[in-house]
């Protein structure tokens, strides 16, 4: 039987952006990206294929991590380009769906910049270790974007008022706050992530898989089958109408020129 680097590399290939991990209770995978793990279509690639070698094995969890600075900045805002937001919000749309659908527990643990697609993906995870100092945000607005997962789901894990203040505004919170709000379980000092992340894996080892699938499946299946349908309407509405807008082409072309965008009208 093939198991750890072997079933890593033989079923799914080498990787670049990300490091793949299988154990023997958990599948790790952990973003590596430098300096600040963008999410760019490779990435989505190989998380796709780790996704799916982890899908084929009977760990029952899959932990997702970044680096000390960086759980992930946010999707390559240079693959909004017109050629490449199609493919790439396909791609990063059915990573999400895959961890929502999962049978596996998914925790994330988070230290640093925690933004944009890469709040999407620790958000849409069972539960999340944050360090107290990481910074949370959704800042697409500021982009004259949104973020589709957050727009589907976001209310749904923190409330309406809250997800509507950080989604409209852009701004940014703590690991702390993150808590506070309901976005993350746990924060921790920044070095004890490691430590509380191993705790609850270690806790979640000595239950029953079977009934962890089941009663995961349980508790998602009505959400479920709304939110597929929801970020399959925000995609669509991102793409076909706010993609076409002057202002998000200005924003994203104003992040990438490193200059202060021109808000026009159509």
């Amino acid at each position: 039987m093939l198991w750890g680097n072997d079933l890593t590399q033989s079923a799914a290939g080498p990787f670049s952006r990300i490091h793949f991990d299988l154990q023997a209770n958990s599948a790790r995978i952990r973003l590596n990206h430098s300096p600040l793990n963008v999410i760019d279509v490779l990435m989505m690639q190989e998380l796709r294929r780790a996704l799916a070698v982890t899908g084929d094995t009977s760990v029952p969890i899959i932990v997702f991590e970044g680096s000390p600075s960086a759980f992930s900045a946010g999707v390559d805002v240079a693959a909004h380009a017109p050629d490449t937001v199609d493919e790439m919000l396909t791609l990063f749309h059915a990573i999400i769906n895959s961890i929502v659908e999962s049978h596996k527990v998914t925790v994330a643990a988070v230290r640093g910049h925690c933004l944009g697609g890469g709040a999407e993906l620790a958000m849409v995870c069972d539960m999340v270790i944050t360090s107290e100092t990481a910074t949370w945000g959704f800042p697409e607005i500021k982009l004259a974007c949104y973020p589709p997962v957050a727009v589907t789901a976001l209310s749904g894990v923190v409330g309406q008022k809250q997800a509507a203040d950080l989604i409209l505004t852009g701004r940014s919170i703590d690991g702390k706050k993150a808590v506070d709000i309901g976005l993350a379980t746990q924060a921790v000092p920044d070095g004890q992530v490691e430590s509380a992340l191993q705790e609850k894996v270690n806790l979640l080892s000595n239950l029953s898989p079977a009934a962890l699938s089941l009663t995961k499946q349980a508790m998602y299946h009505w959400n479920a089958a709304h939110f597929d349908k929801g970020l399959a309407r925000a995609g669509k509405i991102y793409l076909e109408e706010l993609m076409k807008t002057h202002d998000a082409k200005e924003g994203i072309s104003a992040f990438l020129e490193k200059r202060q965008p021109k808000w026009g009208s159509e």
